[in-house]
């Protein structure tokens, strides 16, 4: 199974080719590079979804907040000893 996590794009760096294009991606807190070779008209504030480094495609800003509310009761369970 893969799980790919929603981000925001906050900065693009064009790189030398298609394949080398890269973003600065906000998950939270956390900030990662992300290949977005794969969603070339992907830009700033555009949310992706990514998985291990790589941009898979562009959803809208409710979907990410969506999964951000599943990933947040989701870790409300596990605090309260809820299994699934």
């Amino acid at each position: 199974m893969c799980l790919a996590i929603p981000g925001c794009i906050e900065t693009i760096d064009e790189g030398e080719s298609a394949l080398t294009r890269t973003a600065r991606v906000r998950f939270g807190s956390i900030h990662k590079v992300v290949n977005l070779s794969l969603v070339p008209e992907a830009g700033v504030g555009d949310y992706v979804l990514v998985h291990v480094g790589v941009a898979l495609q562009r959803i809208d800003a409710l979907e990410a907040e969506r999964v951000f509310e599943l990933l947040d009761s989701l870790s409300m369970d596990e605090a309260e000893g809820h299994t699934r």
